[in-house]
């Protein structure tokens, strides 16, 4: 069994690496439902206690539009590594390493499923960026170009059992059919979440949420 890392540990890694150094790129992976969103922020909200220490970037902004997806035949896989620009969240990612002055990053607005371009600014001056999403550690390309920008990583693990009575959760808050949010978890969400579990590199932390 992996070593089991609290978010403290991880924090305290953060602090440690960040000592001396322009920017430190922090890689949170895991499965759908995982909880990545919400323990990215609140490691951002715990090193901001030293004012504009840290920025999100969620990986979510990097989705294919519909426009794309649903001629391609896609659109059923919606949130597969296919289905994600990687060559854009590499740029992105890059200029963040290189520092520039600033650098506009989409946002995935979930209510209407649309990539809001340029919908977040992060400055030069902040240190840490902690990206989050399901595919940031897979072992296939294009998605292993990403690995050489990560200062840190670490993997959210969460048992299967757990992630589907939250992913069905979820689905139910947008008024899903029974039989429509079972086909979701069936076809896309838990096969996702399979291959984050057996398809990634070792991360340096594990943070069990479940």
């Amino acid at each position: 069994m992996e070593r089991a890392d609290s978010l403290a540990q991880l924090l305290a890694a953060i602090r440690a690496r960040v000592v001396g150094r322009d920017r430190v790129i922090v890689a949170l992976a895991g499965a759908p439902g995982s909880g990545k969103s919400t323990l990215s922020d609140q490691l951002v909200d715990a090193l901001n206690q030293t004012a504009d220490t840290a920025a999100v970037l969620p990986m979510d902004g990097f989705h294919y539009d519909d426009l794309y997806l649903l001629p391609a035949g896609l659109r059923p896989r919606k949130g597969a590594p296919m289905t994600f620009d990687v060559g854009g969240l590499y740029h992105t990612l890059s200029r963040l390493r290189a520092g520039e002055d600033q650098v506009a990053v989409p946002v995935f607005d979930r209510r209407i499923e649309i990539a809001r371009a340029g919908a977040r600014l992060i400055p030069a001056h902040v240190p840490v960026i902690v990206v989050e999403g399901n595919w940031l550690l897979l072992n296939q390309l294009p998605w292993t170009r990403l690995h050489p920008l990560y200062d840190l990583t670490a993997m959210v693990e969460v048992p299967e059992p757990v992630l589907r009575q939250r992913l069905a959760a979820r689905w139910q808050g947008f008024d899903l059919p029974e039989a429509e949010i079972t086909q979701r978890l069936e076809a896309n969400d838990l096969p996702n979440g399979r291959l984050v579990r057996d398809g990634s590199i070792p991360a340096d932390y594990h943070i069990i949420n479940g």
